[in-house]
């Protein structure tokens, strides 16, 4: 239980933009309350960047005004000294505290104090109040505006508001409340500790939504309540972790028999719900390889589009790509390696009779000019060539691969989908192959790489 002897410090900070790792500081403000009473500190700071017009505008902060004030390295020790031992205390603390943290770690300080929201401590105290922004806090307790958006006048407000609450509820009881938010302090103000509690220590995939359950995020794990967990705590020092926790609304989660269909079910609905945060496992419709082809003697590399390819089936695929582009810097960057002539690979048009480009600068042997036989480069653009090979399906038909009680099936590098029984071990044999996909490809061979012979069935004779 805290003390009466704790030491609180209501804190705002003025910055230059909304990211922790771009924007800078320009005006710190301190309202400590102990025992002996109330002290006030702040600071106006050189942010050392530019000021945008809208912040000049909302904080009434111009760069004329900082120019010839102190950086942060600056007033750093003298910072920290009166935030020392100190109960963070800050509305959306989260931005505040991310800040402040970010610039004592470029000065070699390890800032980690008790922070409480007081977004959060809202929401506690009056659960039937629709919104908690400083603004509505303001309408609602009467609270007297001095400066707003400056950093001590919105400090001076938190103290007001504490000093409302503790009129309504008393001070045992407020003391209760933070005692549970320094607990919960990690989660963003909008998640409810208890839903937290609800998610199991079991493999699944979790789907982070904000406002209008809009998903903003769908990830994986063997552990699911870690992982979670693990994204609010990485908020405090990561901007994407922050900013994932600044929309946060809810958070629901699917358990699998273990990791194999966690990834397996992550990767399908990525691209179904298309999460907005999510950049890899988009669905590709540019996929592309290279497949070699031999023409009356001579080694051809032709490159397979979308409409085209069907890996698992076509022989001679050589590396899976998620635009031609991709693939055209994949097979140049092997050209060069390897000392591979571009004219001959199609990757460069040959003028006239004269070498390739390549030649001059001594990265090609040759082959044509006639320095190096035909045949002999054939044979090194298959050795270049060959980790980059697509393996042919290497079973009869489909396969299921046990997990827990679940079956995987695949079928030619493709997912049909996970059955639990017979009939739905039927009904998704019946449901013919989907379509190919390269990120599926990639778990299909990883899986059936490192998972024991005896739990791979083949069903190619099944039913």
């Amino acid at each position: 239980m805290l003390s009466n002897d704790s030491v609180y410090a209501f804190v705002d900070i003025e910055t230059t933009g909304s990211r922790a790792n771009v924007d800078r500081i320009t005006e710190v403000a301190i309202l400590a309350l102990d025992r002996d009473g109330v002290s006030e500190w702040s600071r106006l700071l050189n942010p050392e960047t530019h000021i945008p017009r809208n912040i000049q505008i909302l904080t009434g902060i111009t760069p004329e005004m900082v120019v010839n004030q102190p950086t942060f390295a600056e007033i750093a020790n003298e910072l920290y000294v009166e935030l020392k031992d100190k109960i963070f205390i800050a509305h959306n603390a989260r931005f505040d505290y991310g800040f402040l943290k970010a610039e004592f770690k470029k000065v070699g300080i390890d800032f980690s104090p008790k922070v409480v929201c007081t977004v959060k401590l809202s929401r506690r105290l009056f659960p039937n109040q629709t919104r908690h922004n400083l603004d509505t806090l303001i309408q609602v307790h009467g609270l007297v505006v001095q400066d707003r958006h400056r950093a001590l006048g919105d400090a001076k407000l938190l103290y007001q508001f504490w000093l409302q609450c503790i009129a309504l509820f008393g001070e045992m009881r407020l003391r209760q409340e933070i005692e549970s938010v320094l607990g919960s302090s990690s989660l963003p103000a909008h998640i409810d500790p208890e839903l937290i509690n609800e998610i199991p220590n079991k493999p699944g995939i979790y789907l982070f939504y904000a406002e209008n359950k809009q998903v903003l995020y769908i990830g994986k794990s063997v552990d699911l309540r870690s992982r979670v967990m693990g994204h609010f705590h990485s908020a405090l020092t990561n901007r994407k972790e922050m900013k994932l926790s600044v929309q946060v609304r809810d958070i629901d989660w699917i358990e699998t028999a273990g990791e194999w269909g966690a990834l397996l079910l992550e990767s399908r609905l990525i691209k179904e719900r298309l999460p907005s945060l999510n950049i890899k496992l988009r669905r590709s419709k540019d996929l592309c390889a290279w497949q070699i082809n031999e023409l009356d003697g001579h080694l051809q590399v032709d490159l397979v589009n979308h409409r085209d390819l069907d890996p698992g089936k076509q022989e001679n695929l050589y590396g899976l790509f998620y635009s031609k582009r991709e693939a055209l810097l994949s097979l140049q960057s092997i050209a060069k390696k390897n000392q591979l002539c571009e004219v001959v690979l199609g990757l460069e048009k040959h003028q006239g009779q004269g070498s390739c480009f390549g030649y001059h600068v001594k990265q090609c042997r040759g082959a044509c000019v006639g320095m190096e036989p035909i045949e002999l480069h054939a044979l090194r653009v298959k050795m270049a060539l060959l980790k980059l090979k697509v393996t042919t399906w290497p079973y009869p038909g489909a396969i299921a691969l046990k997990e827990g009680d679940d079956l995987h099936l695949f079928d030619h590098w493709c997912y049909l989908g996970t059955a639990a029984n017979e009939s739905e071990l039927q009904e998704l044999l019946e449901d013919g192959i989907p379509e190919f996909d390269l990120d599926i490809y990639k778990i299909i061979r990883k899986a059936l790489k490192t998972s024991s012979p005896e739990l791979i069935q083949d069903l190619s004779t099944y039913g």
